[in-house]
């Protein structure tokens, strides 16, 4: 018998729920009371005791949080660090990639974030590299035969953000992992919208770097991230800086652990790690398979009675799409959309041209409205999303 979700016992465990209407899920999600004790309980040990003293006595329960990362992406617990951000992990690793120098290509999809995006642009252009979009399929996916034909031993890096922050798109991860695998090119994925919303699998996908916010579909707290680096590409990378932690003192050099945590420092927010702690647990026993069947059905559901309404398009790219579902409304800015949505307790994003610049400027977008749903929605509250949109459209109309 197919696993189910009790979704009304999920909602009663998180407040949030009970004091508005939340699709704002791929910017932060509404966390449950599991994490919530998790994070002050912490924070009470330390009042009591002293932080260093709390932090000793929880190593072993940050132990067992790395090794939930870990199975949550396929995983040894020697291949994960924690950052406290997404941007904060991908750019530990993108420092510690070989320095560019003229004529380095780098590749990337029309999708990729923007912040990722400044941090290459820089990168290239202090050493004269270059940045270059892999084409897309008709689908507005990544072509990866189409990067197949690009790759030579110029390229040091391929790039992909996974789900895009602008829309449903969910991009062939492995199929370009294929295409970097028989290279030897470093691949990096930025999963931000991945975990927690899609089964992820490193082995399978092929990536030698994969980075996710604590904050969004796993519904941790915000300030911690998952970062993965496969053993054998972790030991070629060089970290930008060491701690005692990554790096203790020898006779007369720094040994640089052999792990990820080569990465992390000896200062860490253990309240949010043990907060990620609790919702990693929490996703793992629900089941990722069981969580994106929902989040399928629901935003699909979505899609349908958005478009249904007059004056509003969905932007959605994409064979397979997730739980991002983006959208314009004829007459009305999406900044305007979110706020008159927020008078009536429904929480949305409205995202510009600096998430997801390539794929905006491809497509002539300015700017997009997005509802992003979780397994914790319900039907009813698509309808009455959907019917404030549609007061919305007729108003502009």
């Amino acid at each position: 018998m197919a696993k189910t979700l009790d979704i009304e016992q999920l909602r009663a465990e998180t407040p949030g729920c009970a004091t508005g209407t939340h699709f704002n899920h791929a910017g932060s999600s509404l966390a449950s009371n599991t994490v919530l004790a998790a994070v002050t309980e912490h924070l009470r040990r330390e009042s009591l005791y002293g932080p260093m003293e709390a932090a000793a006595n929880a190593a072993g329960l940050i132990d067992e949080v790395r090794a939930d990362a870990a199975g949550l992406v396929g995983a040894t617990s020697a291949e994960i660090a924690f950052a406290s951000s997404g941007s904060a992990a991908w750019g530990l690793a993108f420092a510690a990639l070989p320095p560019l120098v003229a004529d380095d290509r780098i590749l990337v999809g029309r999708q990729e974030w923007g912040g990722n995006l400044s941090t290459m642009q820089a990168a290239a252009k202090r050493a004269g590299a270059r940045i270059e979009t892999i084409p897309a399929n008709e689908d507005g996916s990544v072509d990866a035969n189409a990067l197949a034909n690009m790759i030579d031993d110029r390229v040091r890096l391929v790039a992909l953000t996974w789900l895009p922050a602008n829309g449903g798109l969910i991009n062939d991860a492995a199929a370009i992992g294929k295409v970097t695998r028989a290279a030897g090119v470093p691949y990096f994925i930025d999963a931000a919208q991945a975990l927690g919303q899609l089964p992820v699998d490193v082995g399978a996908i092929g990536c030698d770097m994969l980075k996710g916010s604590g904050r969004k579909f796993l519904r941790g707290p915000r300030g911690v991230a998952v970062l993965y680096l496969r053993k054998a590409f972790l030991e070629k990378l060089e970290p930008a800086y060491l701690d005692v932690l990554s790096a203790s003192w020898g006779e007369d050099r720094p040994n640089v652990r052999t792990d990820a945590q080569r990465f992390e420092t000896s200062e860490k927010p253990i309240a949010l790690l043990l907060g990620l702690g609790a919702a990693l647990k929490q996703a793992r026993h629900l089941g990722v398979d069981v969580i994106r069947q929902r989040i399928k059905d629901l935003s699909g559901q979505l899609r349908d009675q958005l478009g249904s309404i007059p004056g509003v398009t969905v932007q959605d790219l994409g064979t397979e799409k997730s739980g991002l579902v983006s959208f314009t409304v004829a007459g009305v800015a999406p900044q305007t959309i979110r706020s008159k949505l927020a008078e009536k307790q429904i929480a949305i994003a409205a995202n510009g041209i600096p998430y997801t610049p390539l794929d905006m400027t491809a497509r002539c977008l300015t700017e997009i409205a997005r509802a992003s749903v979780s397994y914790l929605n319900t039907t009813d509250e698509i309808d009455r999303l959907c019917d404030h949109i549609a007061a919305l459209a007729q108003q502009a109309a």
